[in-house]
Parts: C-alpha cells; structure tokens; sequence
C-alpha cells in the first residue's frame, strides 16, 4: 500500500510541473508636470483642424470631416500630382485654353514658354489659375486628363471625402474636399523637399520666354509668425477664405486648416488663434523615452519570477516591440497623466518560439489608451523530451521519496 502511495505522489510531484496558470502584473508610472491652460479658440471660420504632423493627431477640430469646397487650396494636391509626375526643367508651351483662365493669374499669355518649376512658383505663390491649366494640360494631357490623376492620387492617399474636377478650385459642385483630409495633403506634399522649398519661398524671380517677372508668396502669415513655413491661400464666391498653414516651433510641426471664413482678416486671426492656442497648450512629449525605460525597470524587478513549465531551462529574454513614435504632442494638462501599464504572463510552457508575445505594454494619458506594445520573448524555449523528465526524477528521487514519505505518515 505504502509503495503504491510513494507512486501516486512521484506522479503528482511530475505532473505539478506541466501546470500552466497565467499570472498577471501591473506596472504604473508617471512623468512630467502639470502647466498653464487656455481655452479652445472661438473662430469665425466654418470649418478648421489643427494636426501634429509626425502622428496626425488631430489638436483641434471643427466640422473637420464635413465636405467643403477649397479653391485654391486645391493647388496642393495640383502639385503633388506635377511634382510626381513631370520633370521641372521641360519647357511648356502656354495655350489658349491657359492665357485665357480667370481669377488670380501669373499673367501667361498665348504661346508664351516656361519651365514646370517656374509654373510651380506661379502656381504656389501668386496662385496662377493660368499656371495650373498650363501644368495640368502638360502632365494630363487636359484639365479633364489631370482631374483623374488627381482623383487617382487621393486614392492613394485613401482620401475617401476628396473630389477634384480642376487644378485650380475655381467652384464646382463635385469640387471638395474636409479640412481633415487637406491636412494630410498638406503634410504629405510637405514631405516633397522641392514643394517644401517653393511655399517658404517670400519672393521669387520667374522667367518667361527669357524675361525676369517678380512674384510674391500670398500667404499673409509667412514672415510675419513664428515657425511658418508655408503652405497655401485660396478663395472663391463659393469657398471663401480659405488658408492652410504649416508652423514648427522646437519639435512640435503643426498643419492648420481654415475653410470657409468671411474675410481674408477672418481667416488670419483664425489661423492666428489656432497656432497659438496649440503652441501654449501642447508640448512634444519624448514617449519612446518614457517606454523604455519604465519597461527596462519593470524587466530588472521581475525576471526572476519567470517559471517555464515542460523546459529544460528557467531563462527568458524580453524585449518589447519598438514604438512607431518617438514623440507625441500631449496637452499641458495631461502631462503628469503619463502611464505606463504592463500585462504579462509569468508561467510560461514550452515549447516558446523566439519573438512570441507573452505580454503587452499600453501607454495611457489620462486614463486613455495611446499605444500598445507587445512584449516578446526573443529566444527559442524547447520542450522537455521523455528522457528529460526520466533523467530529472532519478536526480531528485531522493527528495521525492522524502517528500512522498512525509505524506505517508
């Protein structure tokens, strides 16, 4: 009877070593302190965003994602399309069609010649409707052919609330576009060192047909505020004023859109409003910082607690997958609301592949999720053979005996 018993117990004594229970831990820190706050601006205009460009996190929002016309706001996404599309040296022959479009004008004539660079700056500095009908017959072929590469491009940028009909965005029914989706636009175009150069351009000096003409940029905010360095105007009957702006002070880069407002003073002070309201109240906050490091003091105080069932090893590497941003633009308020939360599963079962999540980090401000990363294990854990379990008991037989006896008593 005592023999059996001693059997029975050298079989639970094994068994216990093929359990496989989650455990979970938790991990909280904080960082930063608390600073001044202003209220959200009032503004005239009917529409308006306000982005970080390296995550496009929106800062400020209204009627963001309503479909708007844009006029000549359009000319963004007109360059992008030329940018990508043509060589900047070609020489375009001007046609009727050009010399004779309306509203703002480089002052293109009828044959005149000049280059797709010196169209660009007519387009994006004095807003040349005549120069976006001349690039757009170049590239496209037609006003009509160049509408689809448009078309196209927004696709691509999976632009679901844009249209475009012409490159200019003199008003047309199915001509819009949100404030939303021009911002990305904007800092998509931006990304394009040769567009990125024209709209911080102040004054430029074209050649047409061998003759110098002066322009100046239209953009009323470059020079005259801190950190801009562009992007575009645009007005029409049906649009209004309209103005996108790109500003970068210190690591914060932002994009402000206004649609739709009243007057050309309008949409300065909103603009105005907006950029300073986010400037005061928004700092870039280095996250990637803040990960690794809670996640390195996390890891030092636990990695003893690790258990591997079925292995013939105890030892694990961690890492943790490599967050998509360095810096976040985080309201003042929220600053000293940073934190980090770990979930992990302390007993593990082998076999463990390399880089298997076992575990997870989420970033929260406030109490709300930012980002989650997994945590992986980067080594390969095998499974413990027949013969391992065999050579372990003859190790320990003595102290199972021991152990089997103290039961039997």
């Amino acid at each position: 009877m005592k023999q059996k018993l001693k059997f029975i117990c050298i079989c639970f004594l094994s068994t216990l070593l093929l359990i496989n229970t989650p455990v979970y831990c938790n991990s909280i820190s904080n960082n930063g302190s608390s600073n001044s706050i202003s209220k959200e601006p009032s503004i005239n205009s009917r529409a308006a965003i306000v982005i970080e460009r390296s995550t496009h996190t929106i800062l400020f929002g209204k009627n963001e994602n309503i479909e708007k016309k844009m006029a000549s706001t359009t000319k963004i996404m007109t360059s992008i399309v030329v940018l990508e599309n043509a060589n900047l040296n070609d020489t375009v022959k001007i046609s009727k069609r050009s010399a004779g479009t309306g509203g703002s004008r480089l002052g293109l004539k009828t044959s005149d010649k000049i280059t797709v660079k010196d169209l660009l700056y007519g387009l994006l500095l004095c807003s040349g409707n005549d120069s976006a009908v001349a690039l757009a017959e170049h590239v496209g072929d037609s006003v009509e052919g160049f509408a689809e590469l448009m078309n196209k491009k927004a696709s691509d940028l999976r632009l679901t609330h844009s249209h475009f009909v012409t490159p200019h965005g003199l008003d047309k029914d199915d001509h819009y576009t949100t404030a939303y989706e021009l911002s990305l636009m904007a800092d998509y175009a931006l990304k394009n060192e040769t567009f990125k150069s024209i709209v911080s351009t102040k004054n430029y000096t074209v050649t047409i047909n061998g003759n110098p003409k002066n322009i100046k940029n239209t953009n009323e905010l470059l020079g005259n505020l801190n950190g801009v360095y562009g992007v575009k105007t645009g007005f029409t009957n049906g649009a209004n004023r309209c103005l996108v702006t790109s500003v970068k002070r210190g690591k914060l880069d932002i994009i402000c859109v206004v649609l739709g407002a009243d007057t050309k003073n309008f949409r300065t002070q909103d603009s105005t409003k907006l950029i300073e309201y986010v400037f005061n109240n928004y700092q870039m906050i280095n996250i990637k910082e803040i990960i690794n490091k809670d996640f390195a003091n996390w890891k030092e105080n636990n990695i003893s607690n690790f258990s591997i069932t079925k292995s013939k090893t105890n030892n694990i590497q961690l890492s943790i997958i490599e967050s998509p941003y360095e810096y976040i633009p985080i309201n003042n308020q929220y600053i000293d609301k940073i934190q980090t939360e770990i979930d992990c599963n302390f007993i593990l079962s082998a076999p463990v592949i390399r880089n298997q999540s076992i575990g997870s980090l989420s970033l929260k401000i406030n109490n709300e999720l930012v980002l989650k990363l997994d945590i992986l294990n980067t080594i390969t854990i095998e499974k413990k053979t027949i013969k391992s379990y065999i050579s372990y008991i003859f190790r320990n037989y003595t102290s199972i005996i021991n152990f089997s006896n103290l039961l039997t008593l």
